[in-house]
């Protein structure tokens, strides 16, 4: 993409909406709230240009729940989004008419000498009241009437920005497949446990709009990037930043709501996820939580613990006891986690310092070890002996006076591993005893951290007593 097209204006105009229409589905989310949208958000379109949703310019404390510093920092981002665009669709409420802070707006973008096309939004039908002819005094020539909600005038906008385009840019020239293994990976975990520092340090600048105020980031957010690993080799990713993710008792309006559901769906889009759990509190109830909704998406999970400068800082204040050396209070803290997360075996568990950017590039070393485990293939022979000798050496507990059987198993997909298990009584599998499986196949085959299916298949066996 080499054409960038921002949408800016002030709140609660329906630039979000507008960046939805215009995207083809729902990205950033819509509310009637002002400071809804904080960070800038991103999408790469069919149409040959990069989108850019920003947060309402102007946006004064008080004016919504955003604190005055989150304030400041959208502020900024906006500016960013201007200077990288091409061109900037400048949105106004059509129903409201001439505004003191469009006005102000429409002055700073002059200042900013970008191409602009004014966009009159909220112009539902053709008997909508408005004055489109007093919109010419921001001077920026005819305004586009839409409405995005309603989807009116979309059509005739997206041909006008694919002209500016072609004058600007060119038509966009198909790249040809170089190759290359673009990894998607997101950052999740509880509000303020720093994936948008973690963020920041991976595609190494200021791109994500960082506070100690719980739930800053509220949609999640895409970023491609390259890293440049320590043997020179050229690692290319699809980064998401999520909101974070609070328990659903404790959410307090429909924007956290949908924050909610916007982690979750990143959950399922990525290859690769990063729960991020804060050092100095160690594995919660709602990491826990959490990182079920990775192992419910079947998604390998790298474990990154952040914040860990601080936690040997409070060691080696003596603040915590019970340990002699680093090492001894590292291992501990692994084996907690290992405990509390059981459902999520032999995933890498990586200590690093978003503030410190230690250790950051381990983090996508584990996910690209994690990502080429999964392409394996499993023999059949060899996976068939391994599990007639675990269920020989444990065999299932009975459940209503009969015990769960395996006939015959094949492995019939990967990302993530699927095995097609042939047995007696499907609904007979508990919870334990299939942990207890995924187990043993992880240590035999050497898939640290690889999620598993059981595609379970009942068939009956004359040979084998079901009273047994």
């Amino acid at each position: 993409m080499n054409f960038n097209v921002a949408i800016v204006g002030r709140p609660n105009v329906g630039k979000s909406r507008l960046f939805n229409r215009l995207a083809g589905k729902r990205i950033s989310i819509v509310h009637d709230m002002p400071g809804v949208t904080r960070d800038v958000i991103t999408r790469d379109l069919d149409d040959g240009y990069t989108l850019m949703d920003t947060g309402g310019m102007g946006l004064l404390e008080g004016m919504s729940d955003t604190p005055g510093k989150i304030v400041n920092a959208v502020e900024g981002q906006i500016d960013f989004s201007i200077d990288a665009a091409d061109l900037v669709l400048f949105v106004v409420d059509g129903r409201e008419g001439l505004m003191a802070l469009d006005k102000q707006m429409a002055e700073r973008l002059r200042r900013s000498e970008k191409r602009v096309m004014l966009i009159v939004n909220k112009v539902d039908t053709e008997t909508t009241a408005i004055n489109d002819k007093e919109f010419y005094r921001y001077g920026f020539g005819e305004p586009h009437l839409v409405s995005a909600e309603h989807g009116r005038g979309i059509s005739t906008l997206r041909k006008a920005i694919l002209k500016l385009r072609d004058e600007v840019a060119g038509p966009p020239i198909k790249e040809e497949d170089d190759g290359k293994k673009v990894l998607k990976v997101c950052f999740i975990g509880r509000p303020n446990v720093g994936k948008s520092s973690l963020s920041n340090c991976l595609v190494q600048s200021d791109r994500f709009i960082v506070s100690d105020v719980p739930g800053t980031t509220r949609d999640s957010i895409e970023m491609p990037f390259v890293w440049k690993s320590k043997r020179g080799e050229d690692w290319h990713f699809m980064l998401t930043d999520t909101a974070g993710i609070r328990k659903q008792t404790k959410l307090n309006s429909s924007v956290e709501y949908f924050s909610r559901v916007r982690s979750l769906d990143a959950i399922r889009g990525v290859d690769v996820v990063f729960m991020v759990i804060d050092a100095k509190e160690g594995p919660t109830n709602q990491d826990k939580a959490i990182a079920g909704e990775a192992t419910k998406a079947n998604k390998p999970v790298v474990i990154v613990v952040n914040k860990w400068d601080l936690a040997l800082e409070a060691w080696e204040k003596e603040e915590i006891d019970g340990f002699e050396t680093e090492k001894e209070f590292r291992e501990a803290f692994e084996k907690g986690i290992q405990r509390e997360l059981f459902f999520v075996p032999g995933s890498p568990i990586r200590f690093v310092s978003a503030k410190e950017g230690i250790d950051v590039e381990k983090i996508l070393l584990s996910a690209r070890q994690l990502n080429k485990r999964q392409s394996r293939r499993i023999p059949t022979g060899r996976l068939n002996n391994k599990l007639y000798k675990m269920s020989e050496r444990l065999p299932a507990p009975k459940r209503d006076g009969k015990r769960f059987r395996i006939y015959y198993a094949v492995h019939t997909g990967n990302y993530p591993y699927r095995f097609k298990i042939f047995c007696n009584q499907a609904k007979k599998l508990d919870d334990s005893y299939r942990r207890f499986l995924l187990k043993g196949l992880v240590q035999e085959f050497e898939l640290d951290g690889c999620p598993m299916v059981f595609d379970l298949v009942n068939k009956t066996n004359p040979y084998v007593r079901e009273e047994d």
